[in-house]
């Protein structure tokens, strides 16, 4: 088998957890699997190169913070392979370059557009495990560029890709993807499998086990991936294709997402194309907008409610200034204090009667919702902050996702 791991910032902490890594490493090939191994820089390195690069200035270039951040991870994997080396296994680091990793021109956010595996294969081929630093690439121009927040696990996705791994296994500081958050549900179970749309829907609604654009690279490649800790010998959750999954519950997990702010827009100028203009402008912005409600009010104008991430909501109360500014909005209020807790299964295809129990057990806890948003998939619910985790217990029970 061939096997893409990937060890990220917690796991690759000091040099006896790079240790413990190397140690991982040589029982899969031990067991007579080739390696290849993506690591991420150790545990906050990252954010001291940023606090160096501050120090001089507080927007330095993109591309220099590119330079600079991706020697993070070329630290570590050069640690990872002398540290194998010496236990007697032949291992070759490489750079986001040399691994042929080849990223748009967008510095400090880049996407990757090509993977050139001749590289990885011929170190392969040559018995040698290959540790790949990851979060990085080169444009077309030959510029270092980094792959923004996830980018490791990106990178480790995009290579099992392009040499059509096996196996891509994602090690962390959690065993696996659970029903809901542990620290809020200690009854929470791991899954043993996930669909790529059930995990793709729980990241994107605040599960953090994994970033959504690593998850969208799995599906798209047709990759199978795997969370696993570092720390545990325990079997992790497998994400992969829903026809790999025999028995498909109704509802496999419980999100909550607490990072959200509520806007209400009163008294909107009923005309063509307003609601175009506003949430164009914030799209202009890069402001994420989650749920949209609208009411037809009085006098010809509109009620809007919509919901963004709150570390965007200054932003967002901007844009929507300049339209109150210019008479199509009477009133603009904020809600801080609501979350988002939402049901995902892909047996809600199949099955009636999941959103009505979601309701039902709200109001049996005497919780208000705010706004209520669906997919094939999911149902989301936005509520008072206060109730956060009494919702997503109270659910947990109610779809005996602790059985």
């Amino acid at each position: 088998m061939l096997i893409v791991q990937k060890y990220g910032g917690t796991s690759v902490g000091d040099l006896e957890r790079i240790q413990n890594v190397a140690n991982r490493v040589v029982k899969s090939a031990d067991a007579g699997h080739q390696v290849v191994v993506v690591v991420s820089a150790m545990s906050g390195e990252t954010n001291k190169l940023l606090g160096y690069a501050e120090h001089y200035s507080k927007e330095p270039a993109r591309a220099e913070v590119d330079m600079l951040l991706s020697s993070g991870e070329r630290v570590t994997s050069a640690l990872l392979s002398i540290a194998l080396n010496e236990m007697g296994y032949k291992a070759r680091s490489m750079s986001g370059r040399r691994a042929g990793i080849v990223t748009d021109a967008s510095h400090t956010k880049a996407r990757i557009e090509n993977i050139d595996p001749e590289p990885m294969r011929k170190a392969l081929a040559a018995g040698n495990i290959v540790v790949v630093a990851g979060f990085q690439g080169v444009n077309e121009e030959g510029e270092v560029t980094t792959l923004g927040r996830g980018g490791s696990d990106l990178s480790a996705v995009a290579i099992a890709g392009a040499l059509e791994a096996d196996l891509c296994e994602i090690y962390t500081d959690v065993d696996g993807i659970y029903t809901t958050d542990p620290r809020i549900e200690p009854k929470a179970k791991k899954m043993e499998k996930i669909s790529y749309d059930e995990m793709l829907e729980l990241a994107s609604l605040g599960a953090k086990v994994l970033q959504n654009r690593s998850v969208e690279m799995a599906k798209k490649l047709n990759v199978n991936l795997v969370t696993r800790s570092s720390f545990s010998d325990a079997e992790g959750t497998l994400i992969t294709k829903e026809e790999n999954i025999m028995e498909q519950p109704v509802v496999s997990g419980i999100a909550l997402d607490r990072n959200q702010a509520r806007i209400s827009l009163s008294g909107v100028i009923d005309r063509p194309g307003i609601a175009s203009d506003i949430f164009g402008k914030l799209a202009e912005n890069n402001i994420n907008i989650d749920m949209i409600i609208q009411t037809l009010g009085h006098d010809g104008k509109t009620d809007m409610d919509f919901t963004v991430p709150q570390n965007e909501l200054n932003a967002a109360k901007r844009i929507v200034d300049t339209f109150k500014n210019d008479n199509e909005i009477e009133d603009a209020s904020v809600d801080e204090d609501i979350c988002k807790v939402s049901i995902v299964g892909v047996g809600m295809k199949s099955h009636t009667g999941v959103a009505a129990k979601a309701f039902a057990t709200m109001a049996k806890e005497n919780i208000n919702i705010m706004m209520i948003s669906t997919s094939e998939i999911k149902i989301s619910m936005v509520i008072e902050e206060k109730y956060a985790e009494l919702a997503v217990r109270s659910l947990h029970s109610a779809y005996k996702l602790d059985q």
